[in-house]
């Protein structure tokens, strides 16, 4: 049983643990097992389930636009994350999916997709990483032509979680209002539309749906943008910042997920007429796992709480996924160590965590982007003060 001592500490509310604690106990009961051989299928079972049980209510926003709670959706993520990988994915995916449409999408907008999102009836994905624009997000290609009240897209997109069985995609192109950054536009496009086509289905260590997409002449209404014209790189920088957290959070999941099942181990296997956990370089091992798990978990939620009081969170987000993904990766690799042969056997569940992890600090922000944030922010509040 993982360690939920953090549930009292002052940047949670109660109604925060008394959410852990109910879906921990559903998720032990229905998600808590290893996903077959068809991730597609098993992905669309998740979702469904999540949406059919009320989970994915907190994953997107209400009337007011910003209320998502940040803090429930760390929560979320990282109970998910440590009972199944593919299910804390197909959570974050329909948050992450259709977090533009909760921000700054119109009423329209929001009616048509906002429902069927929470309900688990419709599949969402972010399609914003080029072949050549993965960090550096100013340099995307793909292009968006306004022609009357149509919108013309051509480019491709890779990297796309839920490519291949979302029902629709939010996708940023250049729409050339100013150079960079300020002459990007959001667009949602329906999967089936034409000119829009699955061009290659990508697999990584840790099996989930993920696919580059092509567009040609791809048209689509222009009542399907999102936000203004030449708004789309804010509109995507916001819906990062509400969700780059939670990815610390989901790492923090596996963390303690590994945590457990190292002690489990260490408390059971016998080894020279004792247990592996009497030796002291064991102990030692597991009161770094232990520290490292806890100082990630007090940035995590510390800029979950922080962005919930409607501070700014750019650094402090940073700060989290950075401290939370390396730190597992730690983690996971010493609970790996404490299993011995074991721990590569393919399906050992820290085998798992140990692929489940490795994405985590690469995607929505490379470890290397989010020092470069931290940095600048810190140099920025010093320029201020001078």
């Amino acid at each position: 049983m993982a360690d939920t001592s953090y549930l009292d500490w002052p940047f949670l509310e109660e109604r925060h643990g008394a959410l852990q604690r109910e879906l921990d106990a559903w998720a032990a009961q229905h998600v808590a097992h290893a996903h077959g051989s068809d991730v597609d299928a098993e992905c669309r079972k998740l979702v469904k389930q999540l949406g059919t049980a009320g989970w994915l209510q907190h994953a997107v926003a209400g009337e007011g636009g910003e209320a998502i709670d940040t803090r429930a959706i760390c929560l979320i993520r990282e109970t998910l994350a440590r009972h199944n990988g593919l299910a804390d994915f197909a959570f974050a995916m329909q948050g992450l999916g259709s977090g533009a449409i909760s921000l700054q999408g119109t009423p329209e907008q929001k009616e048509r997709y906002l429902g069927r999102v929470q309900r688990g009836e419709a599949i969402a994905a972010f399609a914003l990483s080029e072949p050549e624009a993965g960090s550096d997000v100013a340099a995307l290609q793909c292009t968006a032509h306004i022609e009357g009240d149509q919108v013309i897209l051509n480019g491709e997109k890779t990297w796309i979680s839920n490519g291949g069985i979302a029902d629709f995609y939010v996708v940023f192109a250049r729409t050339g209002e100013a150079p960079g950054p300020r002459g990007i536009s959001a667009f949602i496009v329906d999967a089936g539309t034409p000119g829009f086509e699955i061009a290659e289905r990508i697999e990584v260590i840790a099996p989930h749906p993920l696919a580059r997409l092509r567009f040609t002449d791809c048209k689509v209404p222009l009542a399907n943008r999102i936000g203004a014209a030449g708004e789309g790189f804010k509109v995507a920088m916001r819906t990062l910042d509400v969700f780059r957290t939670s990815v610390a959070a989901a790492a923090l999941g596996f963390a303690r997920r590994a945590m457990d099942e190292a002690l489990e181990r260490a408390t059971t296997r016998k080894m020279f007429n004792q247990t592996l956990a009497d030796f002291q370089l064991t102990q030692a091992k597991l009161a770094t796992m232990a520290t490292t798990i806890d100082s990630a978990a007090l940035l995590v939620y510390r800029a979950a709480w922080q962005r919930d009081q409607g501070k700014a969170v750019t650094k402090e987000a940073a700060m989290a996924k950075l401290a939370a993904t390396e730190g597992a990766q730690q983690v996971i690799d010493a609970a790996v160590q404490i299993f011995g042969g074991m721990g590569v056997v393919s399906g050992n569940m820290v085998e798992r965590l140990y692929r489940e992890i490795r994405s985590l600090r690469i995607y929505e922000g490379a470890t290397e982007v989010q020092q470069l944030i931290i940095a600048r922010e810190l140099l920025k509040q010093l320029g201020d003060k001078q």
